[in-house]
């Protein structure tokens, strides 16, 4: 108990206060039970006529209105507030797509879906400012590691969404887990309205912009993106996420392909080693990230983390069939490059953004992030029908560029800044 007590993220857990404290812990009130619906929207589309390409069709549909949301959604939360726009936007873009799901018979259905859900974007800008405006600094990092904790944690879910589909069938209970899905958004858009304020830096770009139209607040982007572009450490940060981000894209599209196929493992073992990887990914974010994760010292985490992601991806594309001791190995190594990786690049990418115009940077961060990562998805597709080990020899390249970039890339945190000077 003591331990417990003790340790640095229960420790930040307590110290946490207001606004921050009221983002951290409604999280699961979302990660849970979209946990549970999500690994069988697919199927469920297929089950209710949707085919293999409109599936395709309606993910890159989605991706687009990503884009355009993430272009304005700094705008949009600048004018109206961070509060009160991540309020009324959860309820627009997750409730309501997850009622036209819940309800859904034929295509059209999930291609409204897909365009009023892809402005979920506008939501996460006004989060992530919500988030990490009002919180201390020294806290940053291990905010992000609570909040990657609960994704974990929320994913153990997963099977008692499939007992659900087991028992009462495909579409009669992915119905009732989209409404359980729909009221639970609502619950926590509620609560963390009620439990949290508008902050600070919120309230003083709510006055600065009061007179000022959303249009012409986009007219200013030119010199928002010249400043994103001009900036070297959010460049570093946007282009580690960038990495990070097109590794999952290629593992959890293709992870299972290689898994079935080269290694030669059946399709009913993939749970297992998925759950294994999360569970060695909780683990890390209290025994190893607390140890290493420092925004003084953010190499020799990153370092340890690209080593420990290049060897499992090594491992995944040299290890014979049927090893199931290196596939082990491979998966834990993963999963403890997650818990040091992860909050870190989160985190080196707020403090890169420390400025009055944290809202619109965010737009214009996430906009390029999902520009550069988008292609990926072809891309290793193509490599894939060539050789199925060529995604993951690709992730190996990725992780020796992060591991330059890491050497590169320079990021001092305010308190970094306050040493300096105090020596």
């Amino acid at each position: 108990m003591i331990l417990i007590k003790n340790h640095p993220l229960f420790q930040t857990l307590r110290e946490l206060k207001g606004t921050p404290r009221a983002t951290v812990l409604t999280e699961p009130l979302f990660g849970i039970p979209y946990n549970l619906y999500a690994p069988f929207l697919s199927v469920y589309m297929l089950a209710l006529g949707v085919t293999d390409q409109w599936i395709g069709t309606i993910a890159s549909l989605g991706l687009v209105f990503q884009i355009i949301s993430a272009i304005i959604s700094g705008a949009i939360t600048d004018k109206f507030g961070r509060r009160a726009t991540l309020f009324i936007t959860d309820l627009i873009t997750w409730s309501v797509p997850c009622l036209i799901w819940a309800f859904a018979q034929n295509t059209t259905y999930f291609v409204i879906a897909a365009m009023i859900n892809g402005f979920f974007r506008i939501a996460h800008t006004a989060w992530t400012c919500l988030l990490v405006e009002d919180a201390e600094e020294r806290h940053v990092v291990h905010m992000w590691t609570w909040i990657m904790i609960f994704a974990v944690c929320s994913a153990f879910f997963s099977p008692l969404g499939g007992w659900f589909v087991q028992n009462f069938g495909l579409i009669p209970a992915m119905r009732g887990l989209l409404v359980f899905g729909s009221i639970m958004i609502n619950i926590k858009a509620a609560v963390l309205y009620a439990f949290s304020k508008e902050t600070d830096r919120g309230m003083q770009r709510m006055k600065e912009t009061r007179n000022s139209s959303i249009i012409s607040l986009l007219g200013d982007y030119r010199s928002v993106i010249k400043q994103v572009f001009r900036s070297k450490p959010i460049l570093g940060a946007l282009s580690l996420m960038v990495i990070t981000n097109i590794f999952s894209t290629v593992n959890g599209s293709f992870w299972g392909v290689l898994f079935t196929s080269k290694l030669g493992f059946d399709n009913s073992q993939i749970a297992i080693f998925v759950m294994l990887k999360s569970i060695i990914t909780t683990v890390g974010f209290f025994v190893i990230g607390p140890r290493l994760t420092n925004l003084l010292h953010f190499r020799l985490p990153m370092w340890v983390g690209f080593a420990g992601y290049f060897a499992s991806q090594a491992l995944l594309v040299f290890m014979p069939a049927n090893s199931v001791v290196l596939l082990v190995i491979s998966v834990v190594l993963e999963g403890a490059a997650v818990s040091l990786v992860s909050p870190m690049t989160e985190s080196l990418l707020a403090v890169a953004m420390e400025t009055k115009e944290r809202a619109r940077i965010s737009a214009v961060v996430y906009a390029t992030w999902i520009l550069f990562t988008s292609p990926f998805g072809w891309i290793a597709g193509q490599l894939s029908a060539v050789n199925r080990t060529l995604p993951f020899m690709m992730n190996m390249g990725l992780f020796v560029i992060g591991a330059v970039l890491v050497w590169v890339i320079n990021i001092k945190p305010k308190t970094a800044q306050l040493e300096t000077e105090i020596n």
